[in-house]
């Protein structure tokens, strides 16, 4: 077998071609699996596919990896019954890797389509042009075509306007976010952040011994502008971290009226703001463009990733930013990101032949077709238990219980039954949201929804009460 010739995206035929391998050599011993250079080379697909459908089988817990050894088929007897920890993240975590474990605490957007496909054949296409053996100019910030192209995308004004020496592209959003933080002194800092908010910018703003103030998004999606003017004028703060448009895990769009009254605010504090952009491209609610061109653009910076809107052959986590040139660049330097030039490249022809707004143009839509049907069973069946945030894009839907019921009851007791929820105080580091959840958009058909949402029903209507 030379190429994977199976329909979906690169990972998923390897994923389906590693599970028969399995059920081919299953046995009561451990099996050795193939290296991932020897599949790489096998299936004629990038090792970086291979490692994550290893990574996927290794989450599920069907299969282990051994250092300088390589992975490992696991023996179904080996599977232990569902962990139930203090840290609920942790436990999260752990058990998500499970075999067998119905995941609705998922957020994966490109899981509907993505562009790997052709992202990897554009680079191969390049990889005729710049064959691997010719000198590449080495660029720690990343790729400069890549950069002149996200920077054109970020430009809307000649006064809010961006260009490639403003971008920083690393390995993954994490690396970056962590790049922002030791550039900007943040340690011990004050930093206000929306609330509810991204787990992984909460987590690395604690580990940094940032003290983090929640601003509770209002029912409309908007903060409140007294209660920031009032923070503004009373604390030292260093940093506000807003969404862009989109502000997950709300799926919720900031409304135009209550955006302009919030940059009003930071404009006139003279504050600096970090904008979370990562789902920016998913919004569905164009309503007078985003937080960012409302704000002075020396006092702003924006962190994005390709990967939730392309997939997880665009890893990259990307920042834009005016000041703070030399101390970026020395951390840059200093981190040595491995980046693949070849590849950046290839993002960059897909933004420049209008390849990725054809593809986001059917992503939005997808997500949008997927969500309705969940939505609509969830008001029709718990109505008398849930109450749903209408979205306006991404891949989640956000609800709230309408009693005082116990989340982490819930939780556990759909953990029993193999089956993984986000409840809504992960969203939080002071114990906001908890009396809401994070549900992902099911693709189990009719039956599977339908399962799925009648034992979310029974978990909340036995939990008890807070």
């Amino acid at each position: 077998m030379r190429v994977v010739r199976e329909p979906g995206f690169a990972y998923q035929a390897v994923y389906r071609y590693l599970m028969r391998l399995m059920a081919e050599t299953a046995g009561d011993d451990n099996t050795r699996l193939p290296s991932l250079r020897q599949l790489a080379e096998r299936l004629n697909v990038s090792i970086s596919t291979i490692q994550y459908a290893y990574s996927l089988l290794e989450k599920e817990g069907r299969v282990y990896s051994v250092a300088k050894s390589g992975y490992y088929a696991r023996a179904s007897a080996g599977l232990s019954s569902p962990v139930i920890g203090n840290d609920l993240l942790e436990t999260l975590y752990i058990n998500t890797r499970r075999p067998g474990m119905r995941l609705l605490s998922a957020e994966d957007p490109v899981s509907v389509q993505s562009l790997d496909s052709p992202l990897l054949l554009l680079e191969r296409e390049l990889l005729r042009q710049y064959p691997r053996q010719s000198t590449l100019v080495d660029q720690p910030c990343g790729e400069l075509e890549l950069r002149g192209v996200v920077a054109a995308r970020y430009t809307t004004s000649p006064q809010q306007c961006w260009h490639a020496e403003d971008v920083y592209i690393g390995a993954d959003l994490r690396g970056v976010l962590e790049i922002l933080v030791a550039v900007l002194k943040l340690k011990h800092a004050t930093v206000l952040v929306e609330s509810p908010c991204d787990w992984v910018i909460l987590r690395l703003l604690q580990a940094a011994e940032v003290r983090v103030i929640e601003l509770p998004l209002q029912a409309c999606g908007g903060l409140e502008p007294q209660r920031l003017e009032a923070l503004l004028n009373t604390e030292d703060v260093r940093l506000i971290v807003l969404s862009s448009g989109l502000c997950m895990p709300r799926g919720t769009q900031v409304p135009a009226d209550n955006r302009s009254r919030i940059a009003g605010l930071l404009v006139k504090h003279g504050t600096w703001v970090l904008e979370n952009d990562c789902y920016g491209e998913l919004s569905e609610a164009m309503d007078g463009g985003c937080l960012r061109d409302l704000l002075d653009p020396e006092r702003l910076m924006v962190f994005s990733t390709f990967e939730k809107f392309m997939g997880i052959e665009a890893p990259y986590g990307v920042v834009l930013s005016r000041q703070w040139k030399s101390e970026l660049l020395r951390h840059f330097l200093m981190r040595s990101f491995r980046l693949s030039p070849i590849r950046q490249k290839a993002i960059a022809r897909l933004y420049g032949n209008g390849r990725i707004d054809q593809h986001l143009h059917v992503l939005r839509r997808l997500l949008r077709e997927r969500r309705a049907p969940m939505i609509h069973l969830l008001r029709e069946r718990l109505s008398d238990a849930l109450q749903v945030v209408e979205p306006q894009g991404g891949a989640t839907v956000w609800v709230r219980a309408k009693r005082p019921v116990d989340m982490r009851d819930v939780f556990q007791r759909l953990l029993r039954q193999q089956v993984l929820i986000a409840p809504g105080e992960l969203f939080s580091l002071q114990g906001l949201h908890r009396r809401h959840l994070r549900l992902n958009l099911l693709d189990q058909g009719e039956t599977g929804l339908s399962g799925a949402i009648a034992m979310l029903g029974d978990a909340l209507r036995l939990a008890a009460v807070e």
